[in-house]
């Protein structure tokens, strides 16, 4: 029998199993990853919050497989037809996908050709075809003619829709023939015809053929896409069947060896070979290959949900900029360019629309009204959107500092990502009712320099646009793997409980929504919180939420000072008593590292704190509260360099990492199309995963290689002492194996690295 759950979630995350059954008990008590992975660890020895996630989604999926199991064992055993050998089977088969081939030739189906012939009568003649290969079809077909057989040719067609059913069933059989497909399957994909000019944008699928096992994330994601828009048509063949000319595929032959067939001159072998033949093409080959498509889907959906997540997470821990005075501003051509003053806090203080660019031209007029908003809110940071007119915009920034050095403001260019999406949501329109949907997104840009963080909770994971294919994704897993980052990155920082939004709290760990709003409506009506106990007077908020969200919630200038750190309050007895040790007033001890870190940690552990709480405790006394996030810096954009076609080969600029994909980064330089760097061109090392050496956000210096204006195209790299591509073109796409080590080493040209581009 198979090892049982806790044991196979153990070897896949490379844990004890002790350590498993542990998590899955705190998981089944209603505990949350963050707060199992921060307050448990003597519980789970340690394991982290990327192995608890693992976790987490593994246990779904073998419970569910459990459950599968025991429905299925249910249904054939109903039927009467469960053996021994069977339930064996059934209880060892690791997989949904094993599962369900045992249990094909049991499933309650409509009623088949094969069906129709056995009650036709024909299950022997079929058998006795199978059995004894000595036989002439024909004349042993010819003695079961009937009202429901008319003829010979009706009889053995019957015979061998019941033999195609059986080998198409056997369970050991599809097994094999998937492995093989598997290892050595070719996905072909061709235009369909006469969508040449419509199905432009997929070119480089029009002639395509790659090894199943070694198609990339994107690359599936990108045919699987072609296949949907009935652009292309995808096949997957073995490889004996693209050579010219085609040979016999291997698993049609694997078929035929399964149920001992061959053709040895015998009366009933070219039939049998026939029928065999027929198994693979009209019923296994079909099934196989809808088999593996879904598997490839499912494997591209998870490389593209890990990489969306990564960038997310990435995006979520950017560097904040702190407690500011912001002025935000979200550019607009026609529409002008929307204004908002926000203080420290995030509270908006005032809003205006200015029209500097076409057709107005109000640039003076625009210079006065900013100067006077900044003048009167003492404004330190002016946060630029990166849409349409950003570049203009930036340039006005940058006259007003300028103009007015005696307000020492400074100005960075930030992401808008689902800014818009925000404007027109229940949340921002109920926070601004009274504001115009416009100006609802210059706050947004200003709050999002502040704290990144903060501001994008407020938006759906889905729109804030750091992903490949996002919208050929399942939608349900995506949303549930990007809603984990965002809980995972929340409870990393830990929020203000004084300040938070209701959408901030609603991720900290056992916290709802409803829950959020019900501490916000209790501090609005009974003031700021002094402590994390006072949270207990929030109405319906148990022992088990305060548990699970007192740790990440911070109370500053309360009347603990350990309520402003990650300490969490059931541990509080451990400090008082280490500070009864030492003889020392806690408001002496937060800070003082040189006498922290003397202290032997082993000294304080009892039978419910272990060595890793009270070392994390030592940890965070000397920096209580600390943001794991990095220090805030910005990129600066070239003067001059605002469009594409501003772009000339060898320019070197600097940019801002906006998304990383597996084939490579993309990078804002201020010309509002992304460039390409090619995982080719990152560093002059060999680079397996791009997130190795880039993340989003991360501020570089890029030199161009190539730009396309027609196709909106722009060829990066990082490697700044490789030399222009002698065309200077951005060559067309080609469809090539996975790269290799060599294709990435330092070359005196990089066209054909850039060919390898993918969308």
């Amino acid at each position: 029998m198979l090892p049982t759950i806790e044991q196979r979630i153990a070897d896949e995350i490379g844990a004890r199993t002790q350590q498993v059954a542990a998590a899955v008990a705190l998981l089944d008590e209603g505990a949350t990853v963050p707060f199992i992975s921060r307050y448990r660890k003597e519980a789970t020895d340690g394991l982290d919050d990327t192995q608890l996630r693992l976790l987490e989604e593994r246990l779904a999926y073998l419970r569910e497989l459990e459950d599968r199991r025991i429905a299925v064992i249910a249904a054939i055993s109903e039927q009467g037809k469960l053996t021994p050998e069977l339930e064996t089977a059934i209880g060892n088969a690791e997989s949904k996908q094993r599962l369900e081939d045992l249990y094909l030739p049991y499933k309650q189906k409509r009623r088949t050709k094969a069906q129709i012939a056995r009650e036709a009568g024909l299950l022997p003649l079929a058998e006795a075809l199978l059995g004894n290969a000595m036989l002439t079809p024909e004349t042993e077909a010819a003695s079961y003619i009937n009202e429901q057989v008319p003829d010979v040719k009706s009889a053995l067609e019957g015979a061998r829709q019941i033999l195609m059913e059986r080998f198409s069933e056997d369970a050991l059989l599809l097994g094999r023939l998937r492995e093989e497909l598997q290892t050595r399957g070719v996905l072909v994909a061709t235009v369909v015809a006469g969508q040449e000019e419509a199905g432009a944008k997929f070119r480089d699928y029009f002639a395509y053929s790659e090894a199943i096992k070694d198609i990339p994330s994107h690359r599936a994601l990108a045919l699987f896409r072609g296949r949907n828009e009935d652009m292309l048509r995808l096949a997957l063949k073995m490889p004996e069947e693209l050579q010219e000319p085609a040979q016999t595929s291997s698993c049609q032959l694997r078929v035929a060896s399964h149920f001992g067939l061959k053709d040895a001159g015998r009366p009933a072998d070219r039939w049998l070979m026939e029928t065999a033949r027929w198994a693979w093409m009209v019923k296994i080959s079909l099934h196989l290959e809808l088999d593996l498509m879904g598997a490839l889907r499912e494997r591209a959906e998870e490389e593209a949900i890990r990489v969306f997540a990564r960038n997310l997470h990435d995006l979520l821990l950017a560097a904040p900029a702190g407690r500011h005075t912001t002025l935000g501003l979200d550019p607009g051509l026609r529409t002008g360019v929307k204004v908002a003053v926000v203080d420290a806090t995030g509270k908006l203080l005032d809003t205006c629309a200015i029209f500097p660019h076409e057709p107005r031209r109000d640039w003076a007029g625009s210079l006065r009204s900013l100067a006077a908003l900044a003048k009167k809110h003492s404004v330190d940071l002016i946060s630029i959107g990166n849409g349409t007119a950003s570049r203009e915009t930036d340039k006005l920034a940058a006259e007003l500092i300028a103009l007015h050095p005696e307000l020492k403001m400074s100005k960075i260019v930030v992401s808008e990502a689902g800014a818009s999406v925000y404007s027109a949501s229940e949340l921002a329109a109920k926070e601004f009712p009274e504001l115009d949907v416009t100006l609802r997104g210059a706050v947004s840009i200003a709050r999002r320099l502040q704290d990144p963080l903060a501001e994008l909770v407020k938006i759906d994971p889905k729109s804030i646009g750091v992903g490949q294919y996002q919208h050929d994704l399942s939608q349900t897993r995506l949303a549930r793997s990007l809603d984990a980052v965002v809980e995972d990155c929340v409870n990393a920082v830990g929020v203000d409980l004084n300040t938070a939004s209701v959408p901030l709290l609603a991720r900290i760990s056992g916290l709802s929504t409803t829950m959020a709003a019900n501490i916000v409506a209790h501090r609005d009506a009974n003031g700021p919180f002094t402590s994390r106990a006072a949270l207990k007077k929030v109405p319906r908020l148990g022992e088990k939420t305060f548990e699970q969200a007192a740790g990440f919630l911070r109370v500053s200038l309360g009347d603990n000072p350990l309520d402003a750190s990650s300490v969490h309050p059931e541990a509080y007895p451990l400090v008082f008593r280490i500070l009864a040790d030492i003889k020392k007033d806690i408001r002496e001890v937060i800070g003082d590292s040189k006498l922290l870190k003397s202290l032997d940690a082993n000294k304080y552990i009892d039978e419910k704190f272990g060595l890793p709480t009270v070392r994390d405790i030592l940890k965070e006394l000397e920096k209580p509260g600390r943001d794991p996030r990095p220090e805030f810096k910005s990129a600066s954009f070239r003067e001059g360099v605002e469009s594409l076609k501003d772009l000339t080969p060898g320019m070197l600029l600097e940019g801002v990492i906006t998304n990383v994909a597996n084939f490579g980064a993309f990078v804002d330089i201020g010309v509002h199309q992304d460039g390409l760097v090619h995982i080719s061109a990152l560093s002059d090392r060999y680079v397996k995963d791009p997130h190795e050496v880039v993340k989003t956000g991360d501020v570089v210096k890029v030199k161009v290689l190539e730009v396309d204006e027609q196709r909106k195209r722009i060829a990066l790299t990082m490697r700044l002492a490789d030399e222009l591509p002698s065309d200077r073109r951005v060559l067309p796409v080609r469809a090539t194996p996975a790269r290799t080590e060599k294709a990435q080493k330092p070359s005196g040209a990089m066209a054909d690295a850039f060919a390898k581009l993918r969308r």
